[in-house]
């Protein structure tokens, strides 16, 4: 559904840039809207508020009647995204909450809200946290070892880094970060210790990287701690769980990824309803899941968004619709 008809290339341009706020620019806002949004009196909820850009573009689309309940564990984007549609949350349009998005079902629940019309999870790291050294995320800036999107958590980057065990370090390099050389380089950590900065840890990994794969191999390590450091897969399962019992029929979920292993977990459960990927079959032989997947390939972004926003690059949006479930109305053969 699209609410507001198709937007030419200039009205789509200006929204971009309208959207986009020195926190963070929204990858794929128009694909998300058009996707997601079919109740225009619906409730939607952004279970990654960031800086508010697609909040924004949910409320501008939505009707008077329609709400959006926004998730975020960082204080920083939640102050930023208050301030910024501090009228939308003074009329109850838009209500924010500090959490998980893999605690949404208990957050809205304590709200008095069972079921909504459509979830957005937009995954990654915003741009403001890449942007500020202190956070510690980025590879290219000085900064400690944190790499907390929730600073009130007790693990940091620094933790990882100092105190896991080689082997602990070469299968999280391997597995989350998909990298080559994990080995090399979990045991080049280990004898450096101990490491007290991104400055000191990417000068390390540079160094133990192949010859013209240094970016490449940065990218990975670094990927690879911040994911075990906030759970993101685990987070990830768990809301696509979650998603099931709280969309209505009809509802619809949004998942943007920017690495292939978000993008498969997002994949495999649109498909199969599990997240083991297993297509399971009812007496009949036809497919058991709670979806319909309306993005057999992932949308991503077009050459104008890549020029506006060329962190937008890696962006993958996946869209399914909550399907009846009838399990109730299934016969019992004869």
């Amino acid at each position: 559904m699209n609410p507001k008809g198709d937007l030419n290339a200039r009205d789509n341009t200006e929204l971009r840039l309208k959207y986009a706020s020195g926190y963070h620019a929204p990858v794929l806002w128009h694909a998300v809207i058009q996707g997601l949004v079919t109740d225009l009196d619906g409730v939607y909820v952004d279970g990654t508020l960031g800086g508010g850009g697609h909040t924004a573009a949910l409320l501008d689309v939505l009707s008077p009647n329609g709400t959006v309940i926004a998730i975020d564990q960082d204080d920083e984007a939640i102050r930023e995204a208050s301030e910024r549609l501090s009228t939308d949350v003074s009329s109850r349009r838009l209500t924010i909450l500090k959490g998980n998005f893999a605690d949404m079902r208990v957050l809205l629940s304590n709200q008095g809200i069972e079921k909504v019309d459509g979830i957005l999870l937009d995954l990654g790291v915003s741009s403001h946290q890449l942007d500020e050294a202190s956070r510690g995320f980025s590879h290219r800036m000085t900064g400690p070892l944190d790499m907390r999107m929730d600073q009130d958590q007790p693990m940091s980057a620094d933790n990882v880094v100092n105190e896991w065990e080689e082997r602990d370090l070469m299968m999280a390099f391997f597995q989350l970060g998909e990298e080559p050389k994990a080995r090399r380089i979990a045991r080049a950590i280990v004898a450096a210790r101990p490491l007290r900065s991104t400055e000191a840890l990417a000068d390390l990994v540079r160094d133990a990287a192949p010859r013209g794969a240094e970016s490449k191999t940065l990218a990975r390590v670094f990927q690879a701690i911040r994911i075990v450091v906030n759970q993101e897969l685990e987070v990830l399962d768990t809301a696509l769980e979650s998603a099931v019992g709280l969309l209505a029929t009809g509802g619809r979920i949004a998942v943007i990824s920017y690495h292939s292993l978000e993008d498969r977990r997002a994949k495999r459960f649109f498909r199969s309803g599990n997240l083991e990927g297993e297509i399971k079959k009812d007496f009949f032989g036809h497919p058991i899941s709670p979806w319909i997947d309306l993005t057999r390939k992932p949308i991503s972004a077009d050459e104008e968004e890549l020029k506006q926003n060329p962190r937008s690059r890696s962006a993958r949006l996946r869209i399914a619709e909550r399907k009846e479930d009838r399990k109730t109305d299934r016969k019992t053969p004869q």
